[in-house]
């Protein structure tokens, strides 16, 4: 071979594809769990960044994945991760994002999809569908990356959409031909991007600080009420000051209880009814006039005009959206609730003594009454006598977290349990959705490491069950109760027409909840008394290991639709 035809061997370059594209973004932005149900196209992405030392939580069903991710995200405000396959695992995923999105919760959704190109001519692509558009109106905002060299910026975009302003859920469109695209490793490293500040702080004005206070001290039975976005902000001790030092009696919402101890003197959760409608000036804190407050008008608030509005709110829009609200303050929650204090001074009038008197009274009253039926022993058991055993369990062990859903179970645990301590409630929130129970109980041990106690209606469960597998695979904290009274509301329905179809209310009798736990290796406990299911969850806490307690209501207890039966129309017809 002559000097000529000499051939110069190039050092092949190092080479990075999409599948590490994405897990190195999504680590440089401290974002280290996925939860999951693998499947075409993204199995591999799951098994790559569980390789890079992210923490991958498997579930049997898109739906859960989704909605642990969305708790993920309300309890650590960074956007929590759910990755799901295309098609039928992406629409799964959606009902969860949509819920992220109505409660403010930061997450991204994450789906593999078809290529465009066959999309867009509609071939009939293996679970062909337009994911994107179908995302968009249902969530805060929704991307889709075609090249490896854009994933970088697309996974910030997703970032800062999901924390930035109010919170909520981003769609992320992954199509299976960007997993597998290749590009230079020291070119993809300098694509990625760091996100900085991406939800900075949102400052009120003097003049709205000033108004909200003017309005505040003229009040004769002023109120605060604070919300799960005051839970979310994390400016636990600034909230407990403003509350404080206002000397306001404050009524919680059902995710912000223990910001304060439901125990505090000035918690007016107890007189609920008599705070809305005697109150003439009411502070929200992170709360929005929505249906869980009556849209801020009707009986529940007294005569109409009655009263004047304080929001605090990073979403101006929300102002305004159901009555007038007199001083709007706009900004991130930590930065008002600083502003106020400040402001405030240290020479702040406490208010009346005969409002903060009577609302004390009140609660005394409405706690002493109610004290005997939470103590009962009956067999079987009525919601009184069994969340009032549980009451007396967080009370002891107050850093355990509390996840709620049914509709009895619900209504009576709110008012029940106690909570101690900030973000230690979590349930179905502004949609009042089923189907949270077990996402958010996961979401709950993965990402607190506290022990979980999911109060169940047993119609609840039903729509998450099988996530009890993902509890014993991953060997949670969690012990489940299921309030089991035989069906939906009550047990007790019977077919009009006498034929063989149970009525569409009840389920199979004495079910045995409690075994399917047993099944893949969990504890399993079969409760008939207040004392048994006592003793049952407290060996569950305290061992740490996955438990289901199958504790036996009377099926006459509960009542249709619990607390909010006025929401279903009744018919004129089949009562003539």
């Amino acid at each position: 071979m002559t000097e000529l035809e000499t051939v110069t061997e190039v050092e092949p370059h190092d080479l990075t594809d999409g599948f590490h594209l994405i897990i190195d973004a999504l680590k440089l932005n401290g974002l280290d769990t996925i939860y999951t149900v693998p499947g075409i196209p993204i199995t591999d992405l799951g098994r790559f960044a569980q390789a890079a030392g992210m923490r991958v939580i498997s579930f049997r069903h898109e739906q859960h994945a989704g909605n642990a991710a969305a708790m993920a995200g309300f309890l650590s405000k960074k956007p929590g991760l759910c990755l799901t396959v295309s098609a039928p695992g992406f629409l799964n995923g959606l009902t969860a994002l949509a819920n992220a999105t109505t409660n403010c919760f930061p997450m991204i959704l994450m789906s593999g999809s078809s290529e465009r190109e066959i999309i867009d001519l509609q071939q009939g692509d293996y679970e062909e569908m337009d994911q994107l558009a179908i995302a968009k109106p249902l969530c805060k905002a929704a991307f889709r990356i075609l090249h490896a060299e854009d994933i970088g910026i697309g996974v910030a975009r997703a970032i800062r959409a999901a924390l930035s302003g109010r919170p909520g859920g981003v769609y992320l469109d992954l199509p299976g031909k960007l997993l597998g695209q290749t590009m230079d490793a020291e070119a993809g490293r300098k694509s990625l991007v760091e996100v900085i500040d991406p939800a900075p702080p949102q400052i009120p004005s003097a003049g709205a600080v000033a108004r909200a206070l003017d309005l505040l001290k003229s009040a004769k039975r002023p109120l605060i009420i604070l919300g799960k976005g005051a839970a979310y902000a994390q400016a636990d001790a600034e909230i407990r000051g403003l509350v404080e030092k206002s000397g306001i009696p404050y009524l919680p919402m059902s995710m912000a209880k223990g910001l304060l101890p439901d125990t505090h003197p000035q918690s007016a959760a107890a007189a609920r009814s008599l705070v809305l409608q005697k109150s003439d000036v009411v502070m929200m804190i992170g709360a929005r006039l929505n249906w869980l407050l009556s849209h801020g008008k009707g009986k529940a608030w007294g005569p109409p005009h009655s009263k004047q509005f304080i929001q605090i709110d990073i979403e101006p829009r929300e102002m305004d959206s159901n009555v007038e609200i007199a001083a709007p303050v706009v900004g991130d929650i930590g930065s008002c609730v600083s502003a106020l204090l400040e402001a405030m001074g240290d020479n702040w009038d406490a208010p009346p003594s005969d409002w903060t008197g009577e609302v004390t009274e009140k609660v005394a009253s409405n706690v002493e009454r109610m004290a005997p039926r939470l103590q009962n022993n009956n067999v079987p058991m009525d919601y009184h006598g069994a969340l009032g055993a549980l009451r007396r369990i967080i009370k002891d062990r107050p850093d355990t977290v509390l996840v709620n859903e049914g509709a009895n179970t619900l209504d009576f645990a709110r008012s029940i349990i106690d909570i101690y301590q900030p973000r230690k409630r979590l349930d179905v929130g502004t949609w009042g959705v089923m189907g949270i129970g077990m996402g958010f109980a996961v979401a709950a041990a993965i990402e607190t490491g506290k022990p979980v106690l999911a109060v169940e209606g047993d119609s609840a469960f039903g729509f998450s069950g099988m996530e009890i597998e993902t509890i014993c695979r991953y060997n949670l904290p969690v012990c489940i109760v299921v309030f089991n009274n035989n069906g939906i509301y009550r047990g007790t329905d019977v077919n009009p027409t006498g034929g063989p179809d149970v009525a569409p209310t009840v389920f199979v009798k004495d079910a045995r909840y409690e075994l399917m736990m047993e099944a893949f290796g969990g504890r399993g406990v079969y409760a008939t008394s207040p004392d048994e299911l006592t003793r049952a969850v407290i060996e569950a806490l305290e061992s740490g290991k996955p438990t289901l307690v199958n504790a036996i209501i009377d099926e006459q207890a509960g009542t249709e639709s619990g607390r909010i039966g006025n929401l279903n129309p009744q018919s004129v017809v089949a009562k003539k």
